[in-house]
């Protein structure tokens, strides 16, 4: 399937035009991510967790701590929302109320999956080399108290909302003379600072290939700037 299912959840309504349907740009979004930010309703509370996250096929891995509260809503097989956001500029217009953000955004509809055993441990290695590439052979394995104190999701990227803002500021009619007003686009991107060794690391000890390689990525995401977040003043 290439394209995305328009649900009644996922059918975006405001700025509609901003909705990508293309399942390869979900991928896309997906596979820079980091982090992803998991909701769901414990005790009748709604509670928001940062999570690792890394894309595995058609679904998204979520990876945190058996003691987060949202263990058992998951367990539980209670729905959850994730939201993964890039933010790629802010958009400096001539007035505050056109202000505005250039993103790629998804947010994922679903109940998620706690994996056990062989599955579980084949999904942190998935983890683990999509945050640092090659890690898992450089390192030794997880002890079995390590691993119960793991919690990892596999959430299906069934029911999904892709939005993007790739633009330059608005021009108002209001705006008049304050065209006079500086206008256009901040591009953000996340960089990577030298490694810092902890303090019982030999001096002999070089960086591994896992950490350059991490370092990569975001270099490359800062060489990386779309046409459309620039604008001419």
């Amino acid at each position: 399937m290439t394209e995305l299912p328009i649900t009644a959840r996922t059918r975006i309504h405001r700025l509609s035009e901003r909705q990508a349907v293309e399942r390869q740009t979900l991928m896309a979004i997906l596979d820079e991510a980091l982090i992803a930010h998991v909701a769901a309703v414990v005790d009748g509370v709604p509670v928001v967790l940062p999570f690792a996250c890394a894309r595995d096929g058609n679904a998204l891995l979520l990876h945190g701590s058996t003691g987060a509260g949202l263990l058992r809503a998951c367990a539980e097989a209670q729905p959850i929302c994730v939201a993964v956001t890039h933010l790629d500029g802010l958009v400096v217009a001539r007035s505050v109320f056109d202000n505005s953000m250039n993103y790629r955004s998804a947010v994922i509809f679903g109940i998620a999956q706690v994996l056990t055993g062989e599955d579980k441990e084949q999904a942190l290695n998935r983890l683990v080399d999509h945050l640092l590439p090659g890690r898992t052979s450089e390192v030794r394995p997880s002890t079995a108290k390590e691993l119960a104190a793991t919690l990892v999701l596999r959430l299906p990227l069934d029911e999904v909302s892709v939005k993007i803002r790739a633009e330059p500021a608005t021009t108002s009619p209001d705006d008049g003379e304050n065209r006079r007003v500086w206008a256009g686009v901040l591009p953000i991107h996340q960089i990577a600072a030298a490694p810092v060794p902890t303090a019982d690391v030999a001096e002999l000890i070089s960086v591994p290939r896992s950490v350059h390689a991490a370092a990569r990525r975001f270099i490359a995401n800062a060489d990386a700037s779309p046409a459309d977040d620039q604008e001419r003043p």
